[in-house]
């Protein structure tokens, strides 16, 4: 993901800690994030996923007249399958996970801060699986900085994907 531009707008912020039901006064109330240690209203935590909102390639986003996985209302871009054979004890799956996500919080972010996102590779490696052979981990490591240039949040995303299908235990 690469985002050039994430304000941080109170409604925005409002909005947020409401869906994941946060209720502190920091989040909603600029009388006393005033008086509070950091003087304004600050992003609840994970806050920083919303930036997808702003990357126009973000993958999950329709693309208009193209074929999407995700409303069911129209193409989907899922290909029906057929069982091969009435074999249940296989999965139809393959692909991917996500398995992890950790943010490292350098400095708060307050609104009115205006926050931009780089994504590079991290790190990967392999473990055995039981059912699905060798599982291959890979990190996606996406930094924020804010209006001057400071780091205020590193997040790590980390993936898995199987060698093959994974087979049903009986």
């Amino acid at each position: 993901m690469a985002v050039d531009r994430f304000p941080i707008e109170a409604g925005h912020v409002i909005m947020f800690a409401r869906s994941i039901g946060e209720v502190n006064d920091i989040y909603y109330n600029e009388d006393y994030a005033k008086g509070a240690e950091p003087g304004a209203i600050l992003a609840p935590p994970t806050f920083v996923q919303a930036s997808a909102q702003f990357d126009s390639d973000y993958f999950l986003r329709p693309k208009i007249g193209q074929e999407w996985f995700g409303s069911a209302k129209g193409p989907t871009g899922i290909t029906p399958s057929e069982p091969s054979g009435g074999d249940t004890k296989k999965s139809s799956g393959g692909g991917g996970l996500h398995a992890e996500q950790r943010y490292v919080y350098h400095k708060p972010i307050k609104v009115g801060d205006v926050l931009s996102a780089i994504t590079k590779p991290g790190a990967s490696w392999e473990k055995e699986g039981r059912r699905g052979g060798n599982l291959m981990f890979t990190e996606s490591v996406t930094e924020y900085r804010d209006q001057n240039g400071d780091l205020v949040v590193t997040a790590t995303s980390v993936g898995v994907r199987t060698e093959r299908p994974a087979t049903v235990k009986e």
